[in-house]
Parts: C-alpha cells; sequence; structure tokens
C-alpha cells in the first residue's frame, strides 16, 4: 500500500472512530475467511438482533470510498456492482457466521450475508468484520428483516449523494443502529 493510501485510509479511520465509530479497513480484493468455527461453537450473540453483535461484526469502510471520492463511486449507477465480491466468498462466510452466531434456523436461504455498513455507503465488500448473516424474518417488534434494512440504506445513499447528508455521518447512523438512523439524521 503506498504511503499516501495509508495516510488517506488512516485518516478516514481516524474521523470515522472520532465521530464514534471503531472500524475496520477493509478493502476490495477478497479477504481470506475467518477460522472456521465448528458446528457447535457460538462467538456472537444474538442479543443485539436485528442490529449484529458489535464484537463480531462492527462494520468496516472500504477505503476507497470518502466524501472526496463519492461522485466516482457510490453515487455513480451500478457502482457496486463492480465491488461486491462473489457469492462464492459470501455463500461460506454466511455458513460459517451461522454457526458463530448459533441461530437455530441453519437454512442459508433464511438469512442475507449483509454487509453491515453497505456498500451504498462505502462499506468494505469483503471484510468479514462488514459482513453477518442477517435474518429475513423479524427477530424482535421493530420488524427489522433485512428487507427493511435495504430500503434506509437506499434513502441514506440518496442522501448523501444529494448533499443532505455527510459519508461518515450516514456511515455511522447505520453501523449505530440502522433501525434510528433516518430518524437521528432528520430524514424521517
Amino acid at each position: 500500500m503506498s504511503s499516501a493510501r495509508r495516510i488517506v485510509t488512516s485518516v478516514a479511520a481516524l474521523a470515522l472512530t472520532a465521530g464514534g465509530l471503531a472500524l475496520g479497513t477493509g478493502s476490495a480484493g477478497a479477504a481470506p475467511l475467518a477460522p472456521a468455527a465448528s458446528a457447535n461453537t457460538v462467538s456472537c450473540s444474538q442479543d443485539y438482533l436485528p442490529l449484529p453483535d458489535p464484537n463480531c461484526t462492527p462494520g468496516a469502510v472500504n477505503p476507497d470510498v470518502t466524501q472526496d471520492t463519492i461522485d466516482s463511486t457510490i453515487c455513480v449507477s451500478g457502482w457496486t456492482a463492480t465491488v461486491r465480491p462473489p457469492t462464492s466468498y459470501t455463500n461460506k462466510l454466511k455458513i460459517q457466521q451461522i454457526a458463530e452466531y448459533g441461530y437455530s434456523d441453519t437454512n442459508p436461504s433464511d438469512y442475507e450475508e449483509d454487509h453491515f455498513i453497505p456498500l451504498e455507503l462505502g462499506g468494505s465488500p469483503t471484510d468479514p468484520a462488514n459482513l453477518w448473516p442477517e435474518p429475513h424474518y423479524a427477530t424482535d417488534t421493530s420488524g427489522g428483516t433485512s428487507y427493511t434494512k435495504d430500503s434506509v440504506e437506499n434513502k441514506l445513499k440518496r442522501a448523501v449523494c444529494g448533499g443532505q447528508v455527510q459519508l461518515a455521518d450516514a456511515q455511522n447512523a447505520i453501523a449505530t443502529n440502522w433501525t434510528t438512523a433516518l430518524q437521528n439524521l432528520g430524514l424521517a
């Protein structure tokens, strides 16, 4: 990694950390899977649902996406397809993480291997710290599901690309609690 890129990555991470969000710095390249959990190993808690366990899935950003680059990255129609990881990668990770979360329902089709900080907001495409098996079904009274999170992601992206919200603020809001992100940013 060039020293200029390390500086940009460090500055972006520092800015997000200062905003109350400690994130990894995943890259667009394929990341290795974390060591496989045994079928009986539960290392992530379901207590946070519909959010992921922050110890297992704190979120991670793509260092190529910054406030200065949004017009050539996330705000370009179709850009996320250029960084989305292959399903061969995400399906293996999903099965591993279903075991880590200790879900009694182990059917992979009942989950979306979700980017906690979405690609639409500059989330890391492949860092396991930014991916988790999000249930398609409601897990609490909030009604939060992978489907309802998608609409929040789309509204936040429109707000960022429309200049209503800064990228770091949108990333912080969705990683703090996606179910209240729109309200917290005055978009609901």
